[in-house]
Formats: structure tokens, C-alpha cells, sequence
């Protein structure tokens, strides 16, 4: 049975080692999302940021799924950068409580802008990079395993915006 495991830096192969050397660079559009959505606008006299995400939120159903599938990108970046599964699970985790507290209107908004996914998982994104902590490349099923975790973690997140989507409409009386 292969095993995935998290190797330092040092002990990966040299495309793996240059691609750690240049981890800030690389994950740069990573970054940009995150403080588009979650710290464009700094709320005067706190240190709270919020972003389009919280904008996008207001509309009921609609905005956490678009706000959902905008924030996968950083998931995919941190796929790319092979991170670890318990990572990639963590990040996933992060993304499901923000479409949670999306479905709850106005409070819930709120409590989604202060949560603040994508900054969340941009930290676990650039600290695992940091630490050197990347799935071993010579293991083949990482890119299934990933790709399998990424897509359950969808798939979840678009059953509950549809799910949300689905109570609007029967409370609008349109179902």
C-alpha cells in the first residue's frame, strides 16, 4: 500500500526543492483572491478586513455558491503545491463552515465575513509551503487522492448552495 507522507524540502527532488524555493512567487494569485475576498477594505479602527466574498454573500444562495467556487482556486493552488491531505481537509473544512454560515441570512454574513475562509486557508497554503511540508513525489496516487478530496469537497459545497438555493425559492413561494 502506498502511503502518502509529508517529506522537508531538503529531502525532495530537485524540481520539488525549486518549486518550494520559489513558493512565494508561485502562490501569488493565491494571495490576491484571498485579500480581494476576505481583506480588501479594512474596517476603520479595527484590524477586520472585508472583501467582495461578504459582498457577494448578500445575495442569498447565489453569492455562497459563486463565493464558493471562486475560493477552490486557492484549493487547487494548494493541490498543485502537493500539499498534504490533512491540509487539503483542513482547507476544505474552512470553506464548508464559511458556505454554513453563509445560509443564515444577514447574521450569517456577518459571521462569514469575521470568519474569513480564504484568508484561513492561504495561511495553511503558505505556512505548509514554508515549512517545506509537501506529499512525497514519487508517490503516483497523490494527484487521485487530491483530486478526489478536492471534488468530494465540492460537490458538498454545491449540494448546499443548491440546497440553498432551493429553500429561497420555496420561501418566495416560486417552488
Amino acid at each position: 500500500m502506498n502511503r502518502l507522507r509529508a517529506t522537508p524540502a531538503s529531502k525532495r527532488t530537485v524540481a520539488g526543492a525549486s518549486r518550494a524555493a520559489g513558493a512565494g512567487s508561485s502562490t501569488y494569485s493565491s494571495r490576491v483572491l484571498a485579500r480581494v475576498l476576505d481583506d480588501l477594505v479594512r474596517i476603520p479602527g479595527t484590524q477586520q478586513g472585508i472583501g467582495l466574498d461578504a459582498l457577494i454573500g448578500l445575495v442569498p444562495g447565489f453569492g455562497d455558491a459563486a463565493g464558493t467556487a471562486i475560493s477552490s482556486v486557492i484549493l487547487i493552488d494548494a493541490v498543485r503545491h502537493r500539499v498534504p491531505l490533512s491540509i487539503l481537509l483542513l482547507m476544505g473544512w474552512n470553506l464548508l463552515v464559511d458556505s454554513l454560515l453563509g445560509l443564515v441570512p444577514f447574521v450569517g454574513d456577518i459571521a462569514d465575513a469575521a470568519h474569513r475562509a480564504n484568508v484561513k486557508n492561504l495561511r495553511l497554503l503558505e505556512g505548509t509551503i514554508a515549512q517545506g511540508r509537501a506529499v512525497d513525489l514519487s508517490v503516483k496516487s497523490y494527484a487521485l487522492q487530491a483530486f478526489t478530496l478536492v471534488a468530494l469537497i465540492l460537490i458538498v459545497l454545491v449540494a448546499l448552495a443548491v440546497l440553498a438555493i432551493w429553500a429561497l425559492l420555496r420561501v418566495l413561494h416560486i417552488l
